[in-house]
């Protein structure tokens, strides 16, 4: 009987573990959206798991369902301290860019909410507004279940993700397909290698953002750049003062394409990301904090 009762133990332990391991990178995903960081979203994810090995799993109907509905909770209170932490961040925060080589959706049933400049904007969102807009948008969850996961009605759920998606449209014009994106950012990388500064202009729109996050671990602007002349200059002066020697190269990003600048001994030192719509490029997104740039060490 004793055998019997550790085999039982054995196949309840193997089912949970497979169970979980089936739906992780759909946790993952869920939770790197939520934060804009790796290691968060990790830690996330074993949260998770530890509740579930807690649980009384022949109570759960739906495994999926209840990791689902943990990994989500648990990232709504890790975005609401989150929050707290980023308003004394060294400068501008920038979430961390991510090596989708092996999954271009992190998990997803679609690729929404994985762009850089995206998960940059819904930051400024109310946790419970991204989780809405995130599990309906990259994940096709009904507004039911979302109302069931963030414990609210089916109509709130909705109004949710309706405000997180007006939040957006407001706050960035309608995103360039892949392929322009990939020529943009060839032209980015041809002009770069150039130092051509006439063709960055040719490439920049009137109202285009530079944001440089170096996390206080680096020199980088402490603030956003704003216009043309500004961004110019201050891409002649990275350009001829920090990467002028610097093989850079085209990587996979958050599911696009975005610039590894490699250091003189081969680590990653930056990695930029174009944010362009039908008008050029709106925004370039910087990351040279070494702690975000861990995820590169292979493509330097």
């Amino acid at each position: 009987m004793a055998g019997e009762s550790r085999q039982d133990d054995h196949s309840s332990s193997d089912a949970g573990l497979a169970g979980f391991t089936s739906v992780r990178p759909r946790l993952f995903g869920i939770a790197y959206r939520m934060l804009g960081s790796v290691a968060e979203a990790e830690d996330i994810v074993q949260d998770a798991w530890v509740r579930w090995q807690q649980a009384d799993r022949s109570a759960v109907r739906n495994p999926a369902a209840f990791l689902t509905t943990t990994t989500t909770r648990l990232a709504i209170n890790a975005a609401t301290s989150a929050r707290v932490r980023r308003e004394t961040y060294p400068g501008p925060w920038l979430p961390e860019p991510i090596d989708t080589t092996a999954d271009p959706t992190l998990g997803a049933e679609r690729a929404e909410a994985l762009d850089l400049a995206v998960l940059l904007l819904l930051e400024r969102l109310a946790p419970t507004e991204r989780a809405a807009y995130v599990l309906h948008e990259a994940f096709d969850y009904p507004y039911r279940q979302i109302a069931e996961v963030l414990d609210t009605s089916e109509a709130n759920a909705r109004q949710l993700a309706s405000r997180a998606r007006r939040h957006l449209a407001a706050e960035r014009s309608a995103p360039v397909d892949r392929a322009e994106h990939r020529r943009l950012v060839e032209a980015f990388l041809a002009a770069a290698r150039g130092g051509d500064l006439a063709a960055f202009e040719r490439l920049l729109t009137a109202e285009v953002v530079a944001r440089s996050d170096g996390g206080g671990r680096v020199h980088a602007a402490r603030k956003e750049l704003h216009g043309v002349s500004r961004v110019t200059n201050f891409l002649d002066n990275v350009l001829r003062k920090y990467w002028r020697a610097a093989a850079i190269r085209i990587v996979p990003v958050n599911g696009a394409s975005g610039l590894l600048v490699p250091s003189a001994t081969g680590t990653p030192q930056a990695l930029i990301v174009l944010d362009a719509s039908p008008h050029g490029i709106e925004r370039l997104l910087i990351v040279t904090n070494p702690d975000k740039l861990h995820g590169y060490a292979n493509h330097a």
